[in-house]
């Protein structure tokens, strides 16, 4: 029985990973955490009963405890609510799939419990990634890639010997605005870049595989994962979705991983790792599937995959510093107070306020998050 934990409960990755708990007798949902969507989050705790919710929310928390008062679930809220979902002893496994920084105080906290961790929290290794590392080290805990192309980089190493390892190919399907330039996304609204051509996302990260701050951010954490220097990461664009990533070896060998742009397959392998098991996701016929292209990113017209990069390589704060940047002009865009390139102009402008460095403690990463977002907002809603 995998008795599993499951951080994000109502947003596509956590629907997701239960609908495969739903189709597999072994697996026991602990515990569940959603940010505010109430009516959902009662749905599943009588579905899967678990020991305790959260609703991160708190103004949401007396109807929660409405809609379940006939439930024995503990229901909790806020900050202090998540910590204890992610803490459920019961739990062996925490799925975090809180988006944003956010989800870096649950990270930190189900490694300090020893839990394993099946991350599709990309923020907590952009932001604290060297903290994040060494805790787990520490405490002896796997973290279990979830994001579909980290996922495709772990099962291509798997078994291999690192030293070995040549470089990382990283996928991006290019997004909705694949092969516009800049002058072309002058007018692009909310609706144009939620339209992704592969995957059903959140509309956050949707925005992010738009301007290819998602890929940006993707780097970073593979540095972090997989211990290798950012210059042995090479980003492609794939627009199919079917190569999720390859990594070449010293003898110019490449693996690659391949298979439908559908995120349960990587959810069930992060699951049930070291076993495969069957899944419910989609299957790629191979016979049906169209030309596989590769090309290389527009790093002049998408410039958050070079502000993304130039952070890592600055170190200290910054990376932090840039993904705040980006939540912040992400959420004025999908409130319509900013244009689209207006956010990769945001974060440039933010970072400029922000010095590299080497290791930093974590209260330096939250006080850097909080920063950048006070500047995208405040130069972000005088553009109004």
């Amino acid at each position: 029985m995998k008795n599993i934990t499951v951080l994000g409960s109502t947003g596509s990755i956590g629907t997701q990973a239960l609908q495969i708990a739903e189709n597999d007798e072994n697996i026991n949902i602990c515990s569940l955490a959603a940010k505010s969507n109430v009516k959902l989050l009662s749905q599943q705790i009588r579905k899967f009963k678990p020991n305790i919710a959260c609703i991160a929310d708190k103004e949401k928390y007396s109807e929660l405890v409405l809609e379940t008062k006939d439930l024995s679930t503990k229901i909790v809220c806020g900050e202090e609510g998540i910590i204890e979902a992610a803490s459920e002893k019961q739990s062996d496994s925490v799925l975090n799939s809180v988006v944003g920084i956010a989800g870096l105080v649950p990270t930190i906290c189900a490694i300090k419990e020893k839990k394993r961790l099946l991350l599709a929290n990309k923020e907590s290794l952009v932001c604290a990634g060297k903290i994040v590392m060494q805790l787990a080290r520490d405490n002896g805990v796997s973290i279990i890639p979830v994001d579909s192309e980290h996922s495709a980089i772990f099962q291509c190493i798997n078994g291999e010997k690192k030293e070995k390892l040549q470089r990382i190919i990283l996928t991006a399907s290019g997004g909705p605005f694949y092969g516009k330039k800049r002058q072309e996304l002058l007018d692009k609204t909310k609706s144009d870049a939620l339209k992704h051509p592969n995957w059903d996302m959140g509309a956050k990260i949707t925005i992010d595989s738009a301007t290819l701050m998602n890929k940006g951010l993707e780097i970073i954490e593979a540095c972090h994962l997989f211990d290798v220097e950012i210059d042995k990461i090479t980003p492609v664009i794939h627009r199919q979705s079917i190569i999720h990533s390859m990594v070449e070896f010293c003898d110019g060998s490449i693996i690659a991983q391949l298979g439908s742009p559908d995120m349960r397959l990587p959810i069930s392998y992060a699951i049930n790792y070291p076993e495969r098991k069957k899944s419910i996701a989609n299957r790629a016929d191979i016979f049906k599937i169209p030309a596989l292209t590769f090309d290389t990113p527009d790093f002049d017209t998408f410039k958050c995959l070079n502000l993304a990069i130039s952070a890592y390589k600055k170190g200290g704060v910054c990376p932090a510093a840039l993904n705040g940047a980006n939540e912040a002009a992400v959420d004025l865009f999908l409130h319509d107070k900013i244009k689209f390139l207006d956010i990769a102009d945001l974060v440039e402008e933010a970072l400029k306020n922000f010095d590299g460095g080497n290791d930093v403690a974590l209260n330096e990463v939250f006080d850097a998050d909080k920063k950048a977002r006070n500047i995208v907002y405040e130069k972000g809603l005088s553009l109004c």
